[in-house]
């Protein structure tokens, strides 16, 4: 008899960044609400929706995961985040809002293939963000994203 492998979700992303401070900020402008601190304010904890973001200094975060801080990867990490929205004018107002507060352009909004809409920014540490409305999501009465069957 084979035991069940453990529930497992994802709950909580954190970001290594350069400047805890900018990007507290940044966070901040974007609309996310921080809703902890530690004692020593070295991490900084974002209500997003259902999944927290947390901000730690990347020299720390590196120590903690038991990884080398240096040499750092490039750019891309193979991951992005990604904002749902429910149609493309918010999509054009949530990539003019990042913008606007310090995001960096990586790719215009555009109709995508599949039909949906998108753009991708970089916030101040180069983490992509892609801003999407997709067919297959749906939302929620108090906003959180559904898969459809």
């Amino acid at each position: 008899m084979t035991e069940s492998a453990p529930a497992f979700g994802l709950n909580v992303v954190t970001f290594g960044v350069d400047d805890l401070g900018r990007s507290v900020r940044f966070y901040e402008a974007l609309g996310l609400k921080r809703k902890m601190r530690t004692a020593d304010d070295e991490i900084a904890f974002f209500d997003a929706g259902g999944v927290v973001l947390a901000l730690f200094r990347w020299h720390t975060l590196a120590a903690d995961a038991a990884l080398r801080e240096l040499p750092r990867p490039q750019p891309f990490r193979g991951t992005s985040l990604a904002s749902m929205c429910r149609s493309d004018a918010e999509v054009d107002a949530r990539m003019e809002h990042a913008l606007s507060i310090g995001a960096r352009l990586l790719k215009i909004s555009h109709a995508t293939p599949v039909g949906g809409y998108s753009g991708y920014f970089a916030d101040p540490d180069g983490h992509p963000w892609e801003v999407v409305r997709a067919p297959g999501f749906s939302f929620t009465d108090d906003g959180r994203v559904m898969l459809q069957a």
